[in-house]
């Protein structure tokens, strides 16, 4: 079954804004394989990507684990210059990439195959990135690494990279600051509050509802934000 959903970033009106409205068009394919629809960990970073839109014109953007890629499409529609990923071993996963952006009238953004962890020609061939994007990637733990090895991987391209992601608090059982630490990266932890995402609506959904959301922003450690 495929539909698409709809989301709507709005601003308030006020001294200094003009009351910008944004909206989204993305695919939602379910399967009984796989889940392909916008997580919650999605429009919290879609939000935040809104909330920062001004300082997106030019700035190079990668999101990796992409699926139906809510934040790699907005940022594209504030005027970045976006590289949509996702596993290469999984053609559909790309091929839904592709469609978010057919709906959304981006031709010009690429879409690349990457699998977390491995050295391929794709992942050599990308260009040097200001902003690497990433919900909800940390889901499995065995994976956690092969993301931060990835993440390294891109930073030695641009020292000044920032990686964004946002994940959704499953268990207390795991950390990623022992990963942080051994891949020399350090992380600032972003208070919804500061970007208006600390509501069970945004953008004219239900979504991220009452999951217990959080927004990281990571950079090498010898680098300050």
């Amino acid at each position: 079954m495929a539909g698409a959903q709809r989301f709507r970033f709005r601003e308030k009106p006020g001294p200094g804004t003009d009351g910008a409205v944004l909206e989204l068009c993305v695919p939602q394919v379910l399967h009984a394989q796989y889940g392909m629809y916008v997580w919650p960990c999605a429009v919290v970073l879609a939000q935040y990507l809104w909330f920062h839109r001004r300082s997106l014109p030019g700035k190079a953007v990668l999101e990796i684990g992409a699926g139906v890629s809510l934040p790699g499409i907005l940022a594209a529609k504030c005027g970045a210059k976006v590289i949509l990923s996702d596993n290469s071993e999984l053609p559909h996963c790309l091929d839904i990439c592709r469609q978010s952006c057919q709906l959304n009238h981006l031709s010009q953004v690429q879409v690349v195959g990457l699998t977390w962890g491995h050295i391929t020609k794709d992942l050599l061939s990308l260009p040097p990135q200001d902003i690497i994007l990433a919900s909800d990637v940390f889901f499995e733990p065995e994976d956690f690494e092969s993301i931060l090895a990835t993440v390294y991987f891109l930073m030695q391209r641009n020292p000044k990279v920032q990686f964004w992601s946002t994940y959704q608090v499953r268990s207390a059982d795991w950390s990623l600051e022992g990963l942080l630490y051994k891949w020399d990266m350090k992380c600032v932890h972003v208070p919804l509050k500061s970007f208006e995402a600390n509501k069970e609506n945004i953008a004219g959904s239900t979504l991220p509802g009452r999951h217990t959301i959080e927004m990281l922003v990571v950079s090498l450690s010898k680098n300050s934000f």
